[in-house]
């Protein structure tokens, strides 16, 4: 493991990235990649193996971004490598129906209890715009409830006080979104039940569903406090509302069958994406067959997709899965979730680092602050700055971080005690420095 980067070795990313810059909105293609809020420039990977990744400089450094949380089994697994290559040597996309779709529709479905049918799709844009449709075509109301920080993509009626990139580039909504369609989202606090009841109150008859992340990992990782999804399950179910739980990023990371199984709460809809793909372009929404069957062909809401259900992909996912369900992966990979969260607290309170971590599984969150982080505004109060800075810190240890406060960061099945300690080392050194 190398030790601290030499600043004089990132030429090639920055060359790289000026070269970006005239050809690529702001030299990147999702704006947080950008590192604008960390006040640096972004690192040009060359290629990923394991825990690790290598700049275009030759620089490698531990990674807990993981593709913002799809590489749950490393970079470049073996057997998700071979899966990959094996589909591709019988083709790279049909615009046809193949059986491996079925058999990762039956591994996704078995994954989530309240899940009887599924449909792939690109994204996880794409999975909750289509699942926002399919609960106003079920209901035939217009209006859906979203929470503020939380983030699901950048469908326009749901860049509404949305969280992740948008909330890095100061704009909690986005220029281009029609006022009409932003009034067809009304926004509540996360972890506030009566927040969503007085919305309930006021316009119940018209909401036709509820999206929430039940884990939040676009403000940082913010769990649910005790009673919150099931008090959201149950005021769907007074008004006939449909719940739709955003499964994008903690599908398959903080229990095999996500958020959900883990908090005992069963919503109407599932969006999935991230680990399904194992690294490749897929997400998909499902839930109960009543709702699925309203979908074109069978019903009148429409959803379509060229690349939807790619066999690269999905032989990538299936063979994620697969892994996965392997008895003690998720022993080893919470274990090591713990002995990185519980030494980075220790090390904190050692130095007299006002640090507060949220942690979910393998998900995890620093906030610099003295106070809990229970919703976006006080995730907002964390000290930016201080953030800033053991970014840079870090990245100079050889430690990659994602380049924002309000992003999740994400271990792997790779992260093992040796890498966890180096990076405990790293730890203590950047915080020395603050």
């Amino acid at each position: 493991m190398q030790g601290k980067n030499n600043v004089l070795t990132m030429v090639r990313s920055e060359e790289a990235f000026l070269q970006a810059q005239e050809v690529i909105p702001g030299g990147v293609d999702s704006p947080v990649r950008a590192a604008l809020a960390v006040g640096a420039n972004p690192l040009f990977i060359e290629r990923g193996e394991g825990c690790y990744l290598w700049d275009v400089d030759g620089n490698r450094y531990i990674d807990y971004v993981g593709s913002w949380g799809p590489l749950i089994l490393g970079h470049a697994h073996p057997k998700v490598i071979d899966a990959v290559c094996r589909a591709a040597g019988k083709g790279t996309s049909f615009g046809a129906p193949t059986e491996a779709e079925t058999l990762l529709a039956r591994e996704v479905i078995d994954a989530f209890p309240a899940m009887e049918m599924v449909r792939f799709v690109n994204s996880g844009t794409e999975a909750t715009m289509s699942a926002l449709r399919l609960a106003r075509g079920a209901t035939g109301r217009d209006l859906i409830v979203k929470f503020e920080g939380c983030y699901h993509g950048h469908s326009d009626g749901l860049l509404v006080a949305a969280g992740s990139g948008a909330l890095t580039m100061g704009t909690p909504t986005s220029a281009g979104v029609p006022a009409a369609v932003a009034r067809q989202t009304l926004v509540a606090r996360y972890n506030d039940l009566e927040s969503v009841r007085s919305l309930f109150q006021a316009r119940g008859s018209d909401i036709a569903g509820v999206i929430v992340e039940p884990v939040a990992g676009n403000m940082g990782v913010v769990a649910p406090q005790e009673g919150f999804l099931q008090g959201l399950r149950d005021v769907c179910d007074e008004y006939g509302s449909l719940l739709i739980i955003d499964e994008v990023m903690t599908g398959f990371r903080v229990a095999y069958g996500g958020a959900q199984v883990l908090f005992d709460v069963e919503p109407d809809l599932t969006c999935c994406g991230k680990i399904i793909g194992g690294g490749l372009p897929l997400a998909a929404f499902g839930g109960k067959r009543a709702y699925m069957s309203l979908l074109a062909p069978l019903g009148p809401v429409y959803q379509a997709g060229t690349l939807s259900g790619n066999p690269l992909a999905v032989a990538a996912g299936l063979a994620t899965l697969r892994v996965l369900k392997e008895p003690g992966v998720y022993d080893g990979l919470f274990l090591h979730a713990d002995m990185l969260v519980d030494g980075i607290r220790r090390i904190a309170a050692q130095q007299g680092v006002a640090l507060r971590i949220n942690q979910v599984g393998a998900m995890f969150s620093l906030f610099f602050t003295d106070g809990e982080v229970t919703d976006y505004e006080r995730a907002s109060s964390s000290d930016a700055g201080l953030f800033a800075r053991f970014y840079a810190l870090m990245r100079e240890e050889g430690v990659y971080c994602a380049p924002s406060r309000f992003e999740s960061l994400f271990l792997s099945c790779c992260h093992d005690d040796a890498v966890i300690e180096k990076t405990l080392e790293c730890v203590a050194a950047s915080l020395a420095k603050l």
